[in-house]
């Protein structure tokens, strides 16, 4: 080994020691705040991370009774079965519309009703119109659907007002053209006042002098809303919809499963609901794991590919 072999791992070994002493630092200087996240590192770990190994199942036909280590190996025997199924396709299909309808209706939702309640100057009109949109979200997700089915059964209040101008009652339940509308709507009642926090945080960031300079130079309220106020939190609503497209085949069973029935599967059957229907009421646990580690695999592969197309394009990023 030669003079400047030496040179670089003594300095390597400089580094590596002076890293340790900084991380130790930093922990003893920190202490409280590293014990006040401890919690949630361990919930993480126990809940997130060990259940991974159960991944394995995905690739066996799982017994109960025999375990990881006993049951039989099967390979990619589920995934062929279920791209080779008429559900593959209706359940990906369904998935991905929802989330595209979402993503159009739903998302700017919150970002618009955030622009708007910026502009009021009011503050007791302010406080009581955010109280009162972010009421749904905390409203039960069966008391939503009961509403849901309540105002919207033959002899409800929507169908009371519709027998103004049409004569028969909409089964609105048991039309599959419906159950989009009526699942992104309530989303959107129930979600969009909560959501609106984030942007109204990020909003309160923006330099108040670019207002007052705007002003000077003779710029309206709409001016000075394209300038500065949408520019200002544009990078918060990057960072949120790269979140969103991680979640484009992740949605929640519970609320389709309270709202759909046989009637409406063609339009209400998603990735997350058949997963529900062979895992825990077949009982055909590695079919499901399956399905889940696919759907996984690609709402990862979602926020990888939308972060880097954010990353060149807006300059910014998750990482």
């Amino acid at each position: 080994m030669n003079i400047s072999d030496q040179q670089v791992m003594s300095n390597t070994k400089k580094r590596y020691t002076a890293n340790n002493r900084t991380i130790l630092k930093d922990l003893v200087k920190n202490k409280i705040l590293y014990l006040m996240v401890l919690p949630i590192i361990t919930y993480f770990i126990i809940f997130h991370y060990l259940p991974m190994f159960g991944v394995v199942m995905a690739f066996q036909d799982y017994k109960p009774t025999l375990g990881f280590l006993g049951s039989k190996f099967v390979g990619f025997k589920h995934y062929i079965s279920y791209f080779c199924s008429y559900s593959a396709l209706r359940t990906i299909t369904n998935t991905f519309i929802l989330n595209i309808y979402d993503l159009i209706f739903a998302f700017p939702s919150p970002i618009i009703f955030a622009l708007l309640l910026n502009e009021l100057k009011n503050k007791l009109f302010k406080r009581t119109v955010q109280t009162i949109t972010y009421i749904p979200h905390f409203i039960s997700m069966v008391v939503v659907v009961s509403m849901l089915l309540d105002f919207f059964q033959r002899d409800g209040v929507v169908n009371q007002l519709l027998s103004l101008f049409i004569k028969e009652p909409i089964p609105f339940f048991i039309r599959p053209e419906w159950f989009r509308p009526l699942y992104i709507g309530s989303g959107i009642w129930q979600s969009f006042g909560w959501i609106s926090i984030i942007y109204l945080a990020a909003l309160t960031n923006i330099d108040q002098s670019l207002y007052e300079a705007a002003e000077i130079d003779g710029a309206g309220r709409w001016r000075k809303v394209i300038n500065i106020t949408i520019p200002g939190i544009t990078p918060t609503i990057v960072m949120m919809f790269i979140l969103q497209m991680g979640t484009m085949l992740n949605i929640g069973p519970q609320k389709i499963l309270l709202m759909y029935n046989p009637a409406i599967y063609s339009t209400a059957d998603v990735i997350s609901t058949f997963v529900y229907r062979r895992g825990l009421i077949f009982g055909d646990y590695s079919f499901s794991a399956a399905i889940g580690l696919f759907n996984s695999v690609v709402s990862f592969l979602m926020v990888v590919l939308s972060n880097k197309i954010s990353r060149h394009v807006t300059e910014t990023s998750l990482w």
